[in-house]
């Protein structure tokens, strides 16, 4: 099969433009942990999450190709992505800033393979490292989910530039 497609037309919008017309998609807001050799956590936020396939039980996410914590994620062999629940916002700024602990202070639990999973999260994949795909300035992780679990409540959402629920009145 093949999957290369002719190059796009030239473009007549800028990165801000761009930046607000993604803004208008509300997604779910996700905190990826793992542990590193040493029995440290490291985390960081990520909104660009979706599922990718049933069988086997695949999912993706992407991180900027410069980010400092590019070579922890793309060399450990597992990573957990927690689904935050509507109330861990505070989670999500944290682990949005470099931090020498983020892990202080927040409660979580040790996965099979001793990933941290966040208390609280509305869902949780324990990924195998499975593949990366360098596209633009990012990278695409596709986990392969070894293990899941799910506390339904209402999630966290990002849209224009703020945090939000899912929560219905």
């Amino acid at each position: 099969m093949n999957t290369s497609s002719p190059r796009a037309t030239e473009r007549d919008f800028d990165a801000t433009q761009f930046r607000h017309a993604l803004s208008q998609f509300a997604t779910g807001v996700t905190v990826i942990t793992t542990r590193l050799a040493d029995g440290s956590f490291r985390g960081l936020t990520a909104s660009s999450f979706n599922s990718v396939s049933l069988d086997p039980p695949l999912v993706l996410w992407s991180l900027h190709a410069g980010a400092n914590s590019m070579p922890i994620f793309s060399g450990n062999s597992h990573y957990v992505i927690n689904v935050l629940g509507a109330g861990q916002a505070h989670l999500a700024q944290r682990f949005s800033r470099r931090s020498d602990n983020p892990f202080a202070d927040v409660d979580y639990e040790l996965s099979r393979t001793g990933q941290p999973v966040l208390a609280g999260a509305s869902a949780w994949f324990e990924c195998h490292n499975r593949s990366r795909y360098p596209e633009g300035d990012h990278v695409i992780f596709v986990g392969e989910v070894e293990e899941c679990g799910a506390h339904p409540q209402p999630s966290l959402i990002f849209h224009g530039g703020q945090f939000g629920s899912t929560q219905t009145r």
